[in-house]
């Protein structure tokens, strides 16, 4: 019995890793080193720290989310690549639903929606030093997209791992004698 029981454990986190961006997968895999959270439905309520009704219901419809953070060079990810990853995901079925600006940054937002799947939500946070990924299993109201992706980066918690992430980023160019553009 115990065994059965694992075995269905072990299906059912393989179809929910399964479900998740093939696209966002491998933007990972290159960019070694990227900053990548997980976050749960039960995770993702404990970033309400305020009892918001109206995040409880903005997230009501998410499953998982996948939080993914790279920091951008020239050298490594320029305007084309950015345009190379978008046609990446319409590949893989996910069609634009919304583009945006928002404080300051470009906001693309993506769904997946396939009969017989959990549908998938990709919003893509870019700007000149860094690419935010929040690939979901479920959906949100795009409209409060960028208030998810707020919520998610002012949270204490993971807005200091952003921070550190960072920070450990320009510490390490330092290191190797590149300048820091920082300190002028």
């Amino acid at each position: 019995m115990k065994r059965v029981a694992l075995l269905a454990v072990l299906l059912s986190c393989f179809m929910q890793l399964k479900a998740q961006s093939k696209t966002t997968m491998a933007l990972q895999s290159r960019f070694e080193g990227s900053l990548s959270l997980y976050f749960y439905k039960n995770t993702l309520r404990m970033l309400n720290q305020s009892d918001n009704k109206e995040f409880d219901a903005m997230i009501k419809d998410i499953e998982k989310l996948k939080f993914l953070m790279i920091n951008k060079t020239p050298e490594k990810f320029s305007g084309n690549e950015y345009k190379k990853l978008l046609a990446e995901y319409r590949q893989e079925s996910y069609e634009p639903i919304m583009t945006s600006r928002y404080q300051g940054r470009n906001l693309d937002v993506y769904l997946n929606d396939k009969k017989g799947s959990s549908p998938g939500t990709v919003v893509l946070v870019n700007d000149s030093t860094s690419l935010f990924v929040l690939d979901m299993i479920g959906t949100i109201d795009v409209s409060k997209a960028g208030s998810l992706f707020s919520m998610i980066d002012g949270s204490t918690d993971i807005g200091q791992k952003i921070k550190d992430f960072a920070d450990g980023k320009k510490k390490k160019k330092k290191e190797e004698g590149e300048d820091d553009p920082d300190h002028n």
